[in-house]
Order: structure tokens, then C-alpha cells, then sequence
């Protein structure tokens, strides 16, 4: 990973942010230690709710602990 001092960052700023957008990664140092990372953000989009839905069931299917599976052990809890 690339990195810039403070003083470089500071005035390459827009330079830097322009590199960030297109996906790459500085560490920012202060006399040599890094002191922070400039990254690109996440993508906040957010899946549809009934993707998500899908997903948590398809992973929770034949899922066990021991010999109990989560539907019987929601089920003991319930007596």
C-alpha cells in the first residue's frame, strides 16, 4: 500500500482522493509512523430485504449444535 506524509497528503488532498475513488488504499504518516489509512468507503447499498431474508434461512437450514437442531432447541425452549 502506498503511503504520503502528512504534509504531502495535506496538500495532494483532492490528487489522493481522486486515487482513493478508483479503489486505492494510502497510509498517512506522521516523521515516518503511520498514523491513518485513506480508504474508499463501502458501497451503502442495501439488498432488498427478502434477499436477506432468503439468505439468513438458506443459512440457518440443517444448521446443529450437537445433536439438537436450532428448530428443536427453539422448541425445548418453549416447554
Amino acid at each position: 500500500m502506498p503511503s504520503a506524509g502528512a504534509f504531502e497528503a495535506k496538500t495532494h488532498l483532492s490528487k489522493l482522493l481522486e486515487r482513493v475513488a478508483k479503489g486505492e488504499r494510502f497510509t498517512i504518516e506522521k516523521h515516518g509512523v503511520p498514523v491513518a489509512t485513506l480508504e474508499p468507503i463501502r458501497s451503502s447499498k442495501r439488498k432488498p430485504a427478502a434477499n436477506v431474508i432468503a439468505a439468513l434461512k438458506q443459512f440457518r437450514t440443517g444448521k446443529r449444535m450437537g445433536s439438537l437442531s436450532i428448530r428443536e432447541m427453539i422448541e425445548e425452549g418453549r416447554r
